[in-house]
């Protein structure tokens, strides 16, 4: 029996975790107490990696469809020839667009993938790049490029200093902060609260966060916005505000928020207009405090701008770059110092058949289908997925399903046969990540502590298995060797270079050139983490915009207030749509593990019992919900945790609904895609899919 320290890397909170094993097996998994982020936090999604190291529905070799439709093993070598030969003909045929590329969420998750996975894109040289950030947080992404020059550089609540928490739209007592790493973020609140500081929480519905707040205040879905700018019109309204360091733009701001007064705001959100005053007052008037806005902003057809007025919250009461407010990290690996991440950019070019502005590369993934769908010069004929599953979890996702059964050919990069990739033609799997090193890139970038740490494998790879970077490896080179119009050759023997070291000796280099001068050898050494210390004011060095100034009033967002100020009060009886997440969820992919799933079902439809007795509903009963891209048919349940006018669908369920027939525990699961419901025309101006506040009908069940 021996034990091991390792990492939980589902979700953005990064958790440091013991393992106990023997003969092979593990015995028990249990938070680290002396990682110095996690403090020995675990959440149940942690316990389950050793479920899907086990699972028997996992993938371990490459599997190709048979004319049949059935699936058949195939050797490795064969397989990357198979892939490399197809995508490169299609391209050879048809042009660079033909193949499209969809990048899942797990992705940022690996070490392979975000090291070696963004050698794929480069190989494919597609414009019809999609991934899960265009369903997700583009909006805070381009936020960050536009204001502080760079797509990534995004401040993050210093919560164990803060006096005063401002959250909207998010529940970080179930997903331990997104966007902002917070593992154990339940003792963080009693930490908070036992210091004298509150949480105020705005949600349409009354979360797990929420009933841990100080306050919470159910607000309209689609219309946070109205609310932040109206508490911007107050702090300068009551000379509130400070005049922020090497920023610009402050008198632009206070013109473009005159006229989203509180009560026009309590009008359209249900918020009233002295809860709006008096929280913007007691905001300005804390000694440190710091706005917070999540998946519940971003998915919304106001997005960005919400993302915007977050950051202007902080920036004009000081509070961001200050002990106790917003701040920015110093990475041991700093992938936006060393230049290695993309400063991002915006509409550089647009979507073919709906002219949707690219951001940071990628289109949003709202259009997939139709670039699939609709005939012509640069129609998509092959398609490439890594670690992801759009089916489920993009805006109406049984239309996307239908268009991949029409494809030359599709590859997918996954542990198994899901929703999406069920309709490709070759599935290449990875090892599990109990089985490959790890290192987090990207979280520490968000953390609200600066810690290193390095997890070597928990167990060997099997014979014959490959790791992620090893298919991105053969894939990439594979392709460009077969396409006619090859890159130069100096590019081509740049990037042959990169994707044959190692992501372990990537990270090794990267840490000894660093400015914190560490090493593997270092890490290795200390496997429960290295501690570097509290967030630090770092401005305006941080800083990537060319002036090293904050660009506080954006020509977009200001263009984009028209919009907004058009937004109709909503008519009494209407409902709208919104997603929720659990603890035990990891988005549409975690649904196999009986661990996680077992206990009280958790997949119906939320709605106020006032608005089940408007319709002659009953508590329990079946009913339908149709937008207007679809129609489900689920339970209700009644909770007065739901504003009225407000229902709920989880997100990643409806697994027995698309007949994948691979995934035996999750096929069991009740429930339907909240994503049949989504409508793909509904979008931010970012491009990101507006999840939060779809229009739907309830009735009962015929």
């Amino acid at each position: 029996m021996r034990k091991q320290l390792g990492v939980c890397n589902l979700c953005e909170a990064i958790c440091g975790l013991e393992y106990t094993i023997d003969a092979g097996r593990i015995v028990s998994v249990r938070g680290n107490p002396d990682d110095p982020l996690s403090r020995g936090h675990i959440c149940p999604k942690a316990v389950a990696l050793q479920d899907i190291y086990d699972d028997p529905d996992r993938l371990r070799n490459p599997v190709r469809r048979t004319p049949q439709g059935d699936w058949e093993p195939v050797s490795w070598k064969e397989a990357l020839k198979l892939a490399a030969t197809k995508l490169a003909g299609v391209q050879n045929n048809y042009g660079n667009d033909a193949v499209a590329l969809y990048l899942g969420n797990p992705n940022v998750h690996s070490l392979g993938a975000l090291t070696h996975g963004t050698q794929v894109a480069s190989a494919l040289r597609t414009k019809n790049t999609f991934s899960a950030t265009s369903v997700d947080q583009l909006p805070h992404q381009l936020v960050s490029h536009l204001m502080y020059g760079h797509q990534l550089l995004i401040p993050v609540p210093d919560v164990d200093r803060t006096d005063f928490l401002l959250v909207f739209g998010a529940n970080p007592m179930a997903s331990n902060g997104s966007l902002m790493t917070v593992p154990d973020f339940p003792k963080r609140v009693r930490e908070l609260k036992a210091r004298g500081g509150k949480i105020v929480l705005f949600d349409p519905r009354r979360t797990e966060t929420a009933k841990v707040a100080t306050e919470h205040h159910f607000v309209r879905p689609g219309t946070d916005a109205f609310v932040l700018l109206a508490m911007l019109n107050v702090l300068f309204n009551e000379g509130l505000t400070t005049q922020p360091l090497h920023a610009e733009g402050v008198e632009t701001v206070r013109a473009a928020v005159e006229s989203f007064t509180p009560d026009k705001a309590a009008a359209v959100t249900g918020v009233s207009a002295d809860v709006i005053r008096r929280v913007a007052r007691e905001f300005a008037e804390s000694g440190a405090a710091a706005a917070y806005g999540r998946i519940g902003v971003s998915t919304q057809a106001f997005g960005t701008i919400c993302a915007w007025a977050v950051q202007c919250l902080n920036i004009l009461t000081g509070n961001l770059d200050r002990a106790g407010g917003a701040m920015f990290t110093e990475p041991a690996i700093d992938l936006i110092e060393r230049g290695l991440l993309s400063r991002g950019h915006f509409d550089k070019w647009r979507s073919r058949v709906r002219g949707l502005p690219e951001a940071g590369g990628e289109l949003p993934v709202s259009t997939l289908a139709d670039e699939i769908l609709t005939p012509g010069d640069g129609q998509v004929r092959a398609l490439v997925t890594i670690a992801g599953n759009p089916v489920l979890s993009t805006p109406d996702g049984k239309r996307l399903g239908d268009a991949l059964k029409s494809l030359d050919f599709m590859v997918a990069v996954d542990y198994y046969i899901n929703e999406t990739t069920q309709h490709a033609d070759l599935i290449l799997p990875p090892t599990s990540a109990l089985e490959r090193n790890h290192y987090d890139l990207v979280f520490h970038l968000l953390a609200v502590r600066n810690t290193a740490r390095f997890t070597p494998a928990l167990f060997p790879k099997p014979k014959g298995a490959r790791d992620d970077w090893e298919i991105f490896r053969d894939l990439a080179l594979g392709v460009i060797h077969r396409r006619k119009r090859k890159p130069k050759l100096a590019k081509r023997l740049t990037m042959e270079v990169r994707l044959r070291v190692s992501p372990t000796l990537t990270v090794d280099g990267l840490l000894r050139t660093g400015q914190r001068k560490l090493s593997l050898k270092q890490l290795k050494a200390h496997p429960e983490g290295i501690d570097l210390g509290p967030l630090r004011p770092v401005l305006p060095g941080r800083l990537r915009t060319k002036d090293k100034r904050i660009q506080l009033a954006p020509q977009l967002l200001l263009d984009d207030l028209h919009r907004l100020a058009e937004v109709p009060v909503a008519d009494e009886g209407d409902l709208v749509l919104i997603g929720r997440r659990h603890q035990r969820d990891c988005n549409s992919w975690m649904h196999n593990t009986e661990r996680l799933t077992k206990g009280r079902p958790r997949h119906q439809l939320l709605i106020n019992p006032q608005d089940l007795a408007a319709r002659n509903l009953i508590d329990g009963e079946s009913v339908t919900v149709t937008s207007r891209v679809g129609e489900v048919t689920v339970e209700v349940q009644a909770t007065d945790d739901m504003m009225p006018g407000v229902v709920s669908l989880p997100h990643g369920y409806g697994h027995a609904a698309k007949n994948v027939n691979h995934l035996h525990n999750a096929e069991k699961l009740p429930g339907v895609s909240i994503n049949d419901l989504t409508d793909p025309e509904l979008l931010d101006v970012s491009g990101n899919a507006a999840f939060s506040g779809v229009p739907v009908r309830v009735a009962a069940a015929q």
